[in-house]
């Protein structure tokens, strides 16, 4: 055979232009990002869009009556009050459990080992709990019985009837789901700070409470407000436990805003009217967001 035979073929490697080397990049993510626009962004720009709008069927430009009739409507406040006053008792008393159980664990090898059992209760569907919790307190009577056998109560208790226990109920149910997430978000900021800094500080002789309280604490200040953003826009927009346990009664007190949009869209049926309530939503959901980081989050150029 000759040299010419024995030769390999010759490969030929085409550069990509410079344009294509950074329109790559975007390419790849480009579908990814259609779709969350198309599953996020299109319906909040179709319920502003349907907000100027009456009628079920027949659609009928009224422009800012339904933000007008909104404002000055009893429910919509009512609603508006019930979500604020829930939201920040549920917060404050899930924050300082998971913040509590986190400051006195996070340095246990067992909490990595095991950290699965306390994500245990979030990995529920919130309707089964909805169901499970109406079943404990209210169709099962469960937790009624019970009261009676410890003698702490001379009948049955109907917790649907009285405005502090249906609230009493909601709370519940929301701290023994969600305490968990917290939880685990600040364990896990606790166990990513650097150990040199206790050592330091335990040299010194300062205390473990002195510690946590003026090292640890000062440094889970962003992860705080991540946690804290986080579980506030989803109790601003809580409905499962208060749809399948209470409905809004009694006389809606229990009533959150997320159930007053679902009420007045799907059985009322009065979908501009329910827009407008989104929108807003939307809006104070948007500004709270704002307050709570602005108010914990501070970047390294801030003093």
């Amino acid at each position: 055979m000759t040299d010419a035979a024995l030769e390999l073929p010759r490969i030929v490697i085409r550069r990509r232009s410079r344009f294509m080397r950074k329109a790559f990049p975007y390419l790849m993510v480009g579908p990814a990002v259609v779709y969350l626009l198309g599953i996020t962004l299109w319906p909040g720009a179709f319920a502003l869009y349907r907000s100027f709008y009456t009628g079920k069927f027949k659609w009928d430009y009224v422009g800012l009556e339904n933000y007008r009739v909104l404002l000055g409507d009893e429910h919509f406040w009512t609603a508006v009050w019930n979500t604020l006053l829930l939201g920040s008792i549920t917060l404050t008393i899930e924050f300082s459990i998971a913040l509590l159980l986190a400051a006195l664990v996070y340095r246990s090898p067992w909490v990595k080992g095991w950290r699965i059992l306390f994500m245990l209760p979030m990995l529920f569907m919130p309707s089964a709990v909805g169901f499970l919790w109406k079943l404990i307190f209210n169709d099962g009577r469960v937790m009624a019985d019970l009261l009676f056998r410890l003698g702490l109560v001379d009948g049955g208790v109907d917790w649907m009837a009285h405005t502090f226990n249906a609230r009493f109920v909601l709370v519940l149910v929301d701290v023994w789901q969600w305490t968990p997430f917290l939880f685990i978000i600040l364990v896990a900021g606790l166990q990513g700070q650097d150990k040199e800094i206790e050592e330091a500080a335990r040299l010194d002789g300062a205390s473990f409470a002195r510690m946590f309280w003026n090292i640890s604490l000062p440094l889970l200040r962003p992860i705080i407000a991540i946690a804290l953003v986080l579980r506030g826009i989803d109790l601003l927009n809580n409905m499962s436990a208060v749809n399948i346990i209470t409905q809004g009664s009694p006389a809606g007190d229990t009533e959150t805003l997320s159930y007053f949009i679902y009420r007045t869209a799907f059985r009322s049926f009065d979908h501009g009217y329910a827009s407008a309530a989104s929108v807003l939503l939307l809006i104070a959901t948007v500004i709270l967001a704002q307050l709570l980081v602005r108010k914990f989050f501070r970047s390294g150029t801030e003093s």
